[in-house]
């Protein structure tokens, strides 16, 4: 039995890169925030499916847009850990605690972590998988990892035209990069307005002539119900969509982007208790005292965030309940080194509370070409209930929005969009909680925050 202790991490994404780095930088892994030579207290394994290092899944609109290449949005794997690259976990058995992979190999865990992340929702269009098969047409994308960017940029030049399929945060980044590159881009979103999970109507239809702008054509309340293609079976090739009402768009290109699901797969064969994603409490610990669930996989509290932010705070929080183990802090010498102090010890308590999550999206100008850039953001409650304040500012000439919803002395949401040059002060009222200046509700939206 060795003295050191066993980690696997299921899942080579953000998530299990931010652990790593936490863990490393503690010394955790046998080297110090300075990288000298340090004794290791856990044996750290990563076993991701994607052939990458991990990167930053918020930057893959930027690289279809040409913004950065590839390796730019990469992030660091601290060499001390032992990442498994492109092998898949397929089973967990829990009695004998091992990971199975499909390559054959067997991992022996201590501690488990399930960082799996989420699949793409592909909708029930007809035509999606012909002859009964597993994949779409050609030309017929998903865009969430960086495999399907990489396949959409092969795809991409001047003059192909293109169907976006869901009008959320990601659809209109996968649009705007489209249209960016000189694609003739057609957004086709089943709601009422774009980004209705973060965005009112008013913040809406700016962004919306935002696009329109760029030369995108977007469609509103209209569902896409099938696809159009020519060629049958394996040898199907896309050529466009048709909505629910008989109107059909030609397309080369069909990209979908119709939101997430955390992928549970693997928990739910194991056992575990599954309901939207797999449960932990705020340890991030499963019904299994030696499993746990971060990020897009995870439900905490009745939620799962599937956002980039919230998985990084749950591996910040996981890292500090590993080094808090007795085994692990005794292996340390006792105590945690300097190096933990303040990212993993520090006064900070190992549980995890939840995330405050503010949602940020910059729509930067194309690299090259026409267009302007639109930044926009949206924290908290932003439909007002009885009683609450609204404060509003617009001016659709320089397509600036601000609104904030403030609840008795605190603000509990807001939505800005055109210059942020107030989301800071205004996202450190929300998220500390803290009574608001008697100043007047306006000064709320001035370039300080009025704070």
């Amino acid at each position: 039995m060795t003295s050191k202790k066993r980690v696997v991490v299921i899942g080579g994404g953000m998530a299990a890169a931010r652990l790593a780095g936490q863990l490393s930088a503690a010394g955790a892994l046998g080297t110090d925030k300075a990288g000298g030579a340090g004794g290791a207290a856990v044996d750290l394994t990563v076993v991701g499916e994607e052939p990458h290092a991990p990167y930053n899944r918020v930057l893959l609109a930027g690289v279809l847009a040409g913004r950065y290449a590839p390796e730019v949005i990469g992030l660091p794997a601290p060499p001390a850990a032992r990442w498994l690259r492109g092998v898949r976990a397929v089973r967990l058995d829990r009695a004998e605690r091992l990971v199975r992979c499909d390559d054959g190999s067997s991992l022996p865990y201590d501690t488990l972590v399930l960082a799996t992340g989420s699949n793409p929702v592909l909708p029930p269009l007809r035509g999606l998988f012909p002859g009964g098969g597993h994949e779409p047409p050609r030309g017929v994308h998903p865009f969430r990892t960086l495999a399907d960017c990489r396949a959409l940029e092969t795809a991409v030049r001047p003059g192909v035209r293109a169907v976006v399929v869901g009008g959320g945060l990601l659809g209109v980044s996968a649009a705007r990069a489209l249209a960016g590159r000189g694609v003739r881009t057609v957004l086709a979103h089943q709601g009422e307005h774009l980004m209705e999970r973060h965005l009112d109507a008013r913040a809406s239809a700016l962004l919306r002539g935002h696009l329109e702008g760029l030369g995108v054509e977007v469609h509103t309340e209209c569902r896409v119900r099938g696809l159009l293609t020519a060629g049958s079976g394996g040898g199907a090739v896309a050529r466009g969509v048709e909505l629910a009402d008989g109107y059909r768009l030609e397309a080369e290109l069909v990209v979908l982007a119709c939101g997430v699901r955390p992928r549970t797969g693997l928990a739910r064969a194991a056992g575990l208790e599954v309901r939207e994603g797999v449960v932990v409490d705020d340890e991030l610990r499963t019904g299994d005292p030696r499993i746990h669930a971060v990020g897009d996989c995870a439900e905490h509290g009745g939620r799962v965030y599937g956002l980039a932010g919230a998985a990084q705070e749950q591996a910040d929080a996981l890292a500090r309940v590993l080094l808090a183990d007795r085994a692990v802090n005794s292996a340390l010498g006792g105590a945690l080194n300097s190096a933990a102090e303040g990212t993993a010890a520090g006064a900070r308590s190992p549980a995890y509370t939840g995330t405050r999550a503010l949602t940020r999206l910059t729509l930067a100008p194309p690299p090259s070409g026409p267009g302007s850039a639109l930044d926009l953001a949206a924290f908290g409650e932003t439909v007002p209930r009885a009683g609450d304040d609204v404060v509003r500012l617009a001016d659709a000439t320089r397509s600036v929005y601000r609104k904030v919803v403030v609840r008795g002395d605190r603000l509990v949401g807001g939505i800005l969009l055109g210059d942020l040059g107030t989301v800071g002060a205004l996202a450190r009222a929300w998220e500390g909680g803290e009574p608001l200046p008697s100043a007047p509700l306006l000064h709320l939206l001035t370039n300080d925050g009025g704070l």
